[in-house]
């Protein structure tokens, strides 16, 4: 698979059913669970004795980032949405939750489940987060509970990148030269 990478003794773990993009980089001590996907651009350095583990479903989007330090892993449950440019380092993201795009999350934080984080909002080192919250700003803040209605549409977000890697698993072709016979599904 294109762009995952063995780094020293830490090799990735990577379920059959997941997809990588090809110029994603998922190195070293990195766990990716049934039906995850990593997009284009995306890099997830596990350079550290501690993993980074991606839950079942859940997609890593372009130009994401995720790293962590020694003796703080990074966790991220089943369905969640790390949206594009997200910077996620040495966290705890629950299930069904959506990371917006650029936000960024801090070492030892802890994001709860059916959470939204809103677009370029910071959660700082050591915040907790309470499950169903609206988080936005920098310094992030909780401004709201999300709807039942807000929580399920979380759900088929991340249901939606499920579909949607397969669909690039199975047609994604390199195209030299324009390609202007060559045939589109788009």
């Amino acid at each position: 698979m294109k762009g995952v990478y063995a780094l020293g003794s830490y090799v990735p773990k990577i379920a059959a059913s997941c997809w990588v993009a090809p110029n994603a980089a998922v190195v070293g001590n990195v766990i990716m669970k049934e039906q995850s996907s990593v997009w284009f651009s995306a890099t997830i350095r596990g350079d550290n004795t501690e993993p980074i583990t991606i839950g079942e479903r859940t997609n890593v989007q372009d130009g994401a980032v995720l790293h962590a330090d020694a003796g703080i892993p990074l966790t991220i449950g089943a369905g969640v949405t790390i949206g594009h440019q997200a910077m996620l380092h040495g966290c705890t993201i629950g299930d069904n939750s959506l990371i917006g795009i650029g936000a960024t999350v801090l070492n030892k934080s802890v994001v709860g489940k059916n959470c939204v984080i809103g677009a370029h909002a910071l959660i700082p080192e050591n915040k907790t987060i309470p499950d169903g919250s609206l988080v936005v700003g920098s310094p992030g803040k909780v401004v709201r509970q999300l709807s039942e209605e807000q929580i399920d549409a979380l759900k088929s977000g991340a249901e939606h990148y499920v579909s949607n890697q397969e669909w690039f698993k199975e047609s994604l072709q390199l195209v030299d030269g324009g390609g202007s016979d060559f045939p589109s599904k788009l």
